[in-house]
């Protein structure tokens, strides 16, 4: 039953404070992942809305739009997944769950501690909020960032604000950026994050995407196609990380 405490039609005020100590408590515990999405609910205010009404703006978004397909759902079918075929952007997911442990049950359970901001909110924004957290992974695999390093997260972190220009994004990508410069002194890191941005603004428009036909799409020429470029200074950055012991930021 949703919430009355929050209504997704509403443009969401930026809370500064919120975001800082949020931000605070993730670098303190980089496992405590519901502060990412304290962040983004602090400061990605009306980026939902305005992303959605971007999608249905075309044809092809405006059919994912009616159609709503709920990808948490989608991506947690264990039938579907089995079923891409090697080498195609859905198998790489299926070794990137593998691999990770991650899963889309996973997500929701962290979104959902948020529980003014329940999962089950039947609205548009809403759902496109919800569409933007289930493709995170999907993200990490089309971008080839990891997941499971601080690097990898941040770079992402930072494709997503190049792509949907919510606030939080970059909040988080800034920060995480910073405490590596401070801790490590070396700005390896920090340029990799500048890298990931500016990835997510020369792409295409990934939210536009119909998901469950990429999934089947050679990983290759999907990213030929998205306009995805290699991350050059990502894996320099990870390179130099490993080469130097640093396996934590």
């Amino acid at each position: 039953m949703a919430s009355t405490l929050f209504n997704p039609a509403e443009p969401i005020k930026r809370d500064w404070g919120a975001a800082l100590q949020a931000l605070r408590r993730l670098l303190a515990d980089k496992n405590d992942t519901v502060q990412v999405f304290r962040i983004t609910r602090a400061l990605n205010g009306d980026s939902w809305q305005r992303n959605y009404r971007r999608l249905i703006a075309s044809v092809d978004g405006g059919r994912l739009a009616y159609r709503r397909v709920e990808l948490a759902r989608r991506l947690s079918e264990r039938s579907w997944v089995e079923s891409f075929p090697e080498g195609s952007v859905g198998a790489a997911y299926r070794a990137f769950l593998h691999g990770t442990g991650y899963s889309a049950e996973g997500m929701i359970e962290v979104s959902d501690a948020l529980d003014n901001y329940p999962s089950d909110i039947e609205h548009p924004y809403a759902w496109f909020r919800r569409r933007e957290r289930d493709l995170h992974d999907v993200w990490h695999v089309l971008t080839g960032y990891k997941a499971d390093e601080p690097l990898g997260e941040a770079c992402v972190v930072a494709f997503t604000y190049g792509q949907t220009g919510g606030l939080g994004w970059a909040f988080l990508a800034a920060g995480l950026a910073l405490r590596s410069l401070r801790t490590t002194g070396n700005a390896a890191f920090a340029r990799a994050v500048w890298e990931g941005y500016r990835h997510g603004r020369r792409a295409s428009w990934l939210h536009g995407e119909d998901y469950e036909a990429l999934m089947d799409e050679p990983l290759d020429s999907a990213r030929k196609r998205l306009g995805l470029d290699e991350p050059v200074r990502y894996r320099q950055a990870a390179a130099r990380l490993a080469s130097a012991g640093i396996t934590g930021i």
